[in-house]
């Protein structure tokens, strides 16, 4: 189950998702998301944090009621996304989320074609921290729940409010609340701050590609960072920067 959960038909079919490492799983379990499994090797044990992080699994495991199974080494590699696997995974549910969840008065991120794991992780901590009401990613963006995306966003994925959408139900709820769409585009308009108490939903797209037309079409302005002497940013870089700008006091 573990191994099939490594692609992505299968995490959506079950509803599930991994999560390795020990800082991910010490997330993990601080969240409210229901665990299925815990597995672990002996290598958990090979620092005063695995030690401690393996305590707290075999004592919470009669009280959240997920199963702790112990593993060889070489099994957890077989069933781990990265080279040097830190002793422990977690098979959990995914949790419901949906637009019902978003404040109106609040910033909306929409991540749009958005590929690279690790850059959709980044900015899922980034959304995190800054305080934004919900991300969605629109067709086209990685899963969510890969396995990269998991460690990457290093537990923002547990609390933050994030889900996949199609692009036609995210314009018809952004319309619903009379919620403004700022696209990013390199020949957008300086980006500023938003105005008030108001909401607003900042769109990113794909590195290469850019924002969908679709989206530029439905956009009340187009923005940009103002940067000099390169052509583009990496866009975690440019999405913490845009966020900072209409979020900060």
């Amino acid at each position: 189950m573990a191994r099939d959960l490594q692609r992505r038909r299968a995490r959506e079919r079950s509803g599930q998702f991994l999560a390795e490492g020990v800082r991910c799983v010490e997330e993990l379990m601080a969240a409210s998301l229901r665990l299925r499994a815990v597995i672990v090797s002996p290598g958990i044990s090979e620092t005063e944090r695995g030690k401690a992080l393996l305590d707290l699994v075999r004592t919470a495991a009669p009280e959240r009621h997920f199963q702790l199974e112990e593993v060889s080494e070489s099994e957890l590699a077989s069933i781990s996304d990265t080279e040097s696997p830190q002793g422990i995974l977690v098979i959990a549910d995914q949790p419901e989320r949906s637009f019902g969840n978003i404040s109106p008065d609040g910033v909306v991120l929409v991540l749009d074609g958005v590929q690279d794991p690790g850059n959709v992780g980044t900015i899922l901590r980034t959304a995190q921290a800054l305080g934004v009401s919900a991300t969605i990613a629109l067709p086209g963006t990685v899963d969510l729940w890969n396995p990269k995306v998991v460690r990457s966003a290093m537990g923002a994925l547990f609390t933050h409010n994030a889900f996949h959408a199609s692009t036609a139900d995210t314009l018809t709820f952004l319309a619903g609340i009379e919620m403004p769409i700022w696209a990013t585009s390199a020949a957008g308009e300086r980006i500023g701050k938003k105005s008030g108490d108001s909401g607003l939903a900042i769109v990113v797209g794909n590195e290469a590609a850019g924002v969908s037309r679709e989206l530029v079409a439905a956009a009340a302005r187009t923005v940009a960072i103002p940067i000099l002497g390169v052509e583009s940013l990496n866009v975690a870089v440019a999405t913490g920067i845009l966020l900072y700008a209409v979020t900060a006091a």
